[in-house]
């Protein structure tokens, strides 16, 4: 299955890059996002919850950026699968971004899909159908984020740190398992939805950091000012940095490599401003 869709949005294409690749942006906009982890800034898993005709699928998606060129152009490639519904799918994904005369930017996506199993079985009419709903909603949650001009830097958005890389680094749904393939911790982030990052509601946050990292500066602020940080034998373990957002009846749990400490301190600065 083709697909081709475009949407217009007041905001420049460096802004809407930086969007693109926020985690927490896109764990709010994209219809059906339960969660992300992200393995490394060109590779993700996120789990999605989707009901397409009678069939509740939830599928658990590998994506991985196999191109860019900020700020117009992204390929990625991804896979999926549920087995309590027997099916799996294939896609490639291409964005592009293009500057309107009033400074807005166009918005391109064009996606091909194998769709196997049960769901394989539904006609394109229904398939389409589905697809024209979420991309309507996306594009709603997109603009009311921008409408509301809550708009990240390009230089703080996670996924924009680097280009394609062999290394862990952060970037982004709800509830989210913590399992991790590869042997550095990798970071889990529960988004909230698009209502949750409109509200004016200030979030709380707490900050939990391996045992033996030194805790100063933004840290020791976030801690109430203790030197070091310890979980104990039955608290969360890993070389990772996790964070906690709480927002109304919203939570956002966000696990970073500790060599990405940086990036961390500069998302939540970010975060914080923003509150």
């Amino acid at each position: 299955m083709e697909i081709e869709k475009r949407l217009t949005v007041a905001a420049a294409p460096a802004q809407v890059w930086a969007l693109l690749l926020d985690p927490q942006v896109m764990a709010g906009a994209v219809p059906g996002m339960k969660s992300i982890e992200v393995i490394s800034p060109t590779e993700y898993v996120a789990v999605m919850h989707q009901k397409i005709s009678f069939i509740s699928a939830k599928f658990k998606l590998r994506t991985r950026i196999t191109e860019q060129r900020a700020p117009e152009y992204l390929c990625a490639e991804g896979t999926g699968e549920d087995a309590s519904v027997a099916s799996s799918l294939k896609q490639r994904s291409e964005v592009f971004l293009m500057p309107t005369a009033d400074g807005g930017t166009e918005l391109c996506i064009k996606v091909s899909v194998d769709l196997l199993g049960r769901l394989g079985t539904f006609g394109l009419s229904v398939m389409k159908t589905k697809a024209d709903r979420l991309w309507e909603e996306f594009g709603a949650n997109l603009k009311a984020r921008i409408e509301a001009g809550d708009l990240p830097s390009a230089a703080s958005a996670p996924g924009a740190v680097a280009p394609a890389a062999p290394q862990p680094i952060p970037a982004p749904g709800v509830p989210a398992s913590a399992a991790t393939p590869s042997a550095q911790p990798t970071p889990t982030v529960d988004q909230p939805t698009a209502s949750t990052v409109a509200s004016t509601a200030a979030p709380t946050v707490s900050v939990s950091l391996p045992a033996d990292v030194e805790v100063g500066g933004l840290w020791s602020r976030l801690l109430g000012g203790r030197g070091r940080r310890s979980l104990g034998s039955g608290g969360w373990a890993g070389r990772c940095i996790r964070v906690e957002l709480r927002q109304l009846d919203r939570t956002v749990s966000v696990e970073w490599p500790i060599e990405m400490a940086d990036q961390c301190r500069a998302w939540l600065r970010e975060v914080v401003g923003r509150a």
